[in-house]
């Protein structure tokens, strides 16, 4: 069973940016480089928040720790 969550950053709730839903699937996403994966380093490289919408399937992403996400009933 998928777990779906809404975000906020701060006291503004995150919105879908192409189609403005509330809800998302989130997944942790590998920021990679060059020079890392030349090195066969690239376990080590960032990562970030991904937010899918589950209405369009839009990508977002968001690196640091600002973004609190809140689990969603469904």
């Amino acid at each position: 069973m998928a777990k779906y969550v809404r975000a906020a950053i701060g006291e503004t709730w995150v919105l879908c940016l192409i189609c403005r839903n509330a809800t998302f699937r989130k997944r942790e996403v590998k920021l990679n480089s060059t020079g890392m994966e030349l090195f066969d380093l690239a376990w080590a490289n960032e990562s970030a928040t991904g937010l899918i919408c589950l209405a369009c399937g839009h990508v977002h992403l968001f690196a640091g720790r600002a973004i609190r996400l809140f689990r969603e009933r469904g």
